[in-house]
């Protein structure tokens, strides 16, 4: 199975990374393979920065990435909200544009996913 999840406001980012974590566990528990991104852009890539989120939302986030779990920010959004990629939480890949890996990764037949 290959998903991406499209996180665009900050509000999202539990019900996206719950929606995950579900979906992970089905996954693992059925014996499935999988590709899983999770793309930040809009404000959402603040949640990306250390201390932004709750505790048990980074541990869930921590949790998926050692499971194969993409994270991608967008490089535009970063930009427009005056962050430094070397500021973001470890392992988060920045793409030149989101709207342009969203649409790559539908082309690749990933289902689109947005909390």
């Amino acid at each position: 199975m290959k998903v991406i999840y499209h996180v665009d406001a900050m509000e999202a980012w539990a019900m996206a990374l719950g929606n995950v974590r579900n979906m992970l566990d089905w996954l693992q528990h059925n014996q499935k393979d999988y590709e899983i991104e999770v793309l930040a852009n809009g404000p959402a890539v603040r949640g990306y920065l250390p201390g932004i989120l709750s505790d048990s939302l980074y541990v869930i986030m921590a949790q998926a990435k050692a499971e194969g779990v993409v994270f991608a920010a967008c490089h535009i959004a970063l930009r427009a909200q005056a962050l430094d990629p070397k500021d973001l939480i470890e392992k988060t890949l920045v793409v030149p544009a989101g709207v342009i890996e969203l649409a790559q990764k539908q082309q690749a037949g990933f289902a689109y996913i947005k909390p």
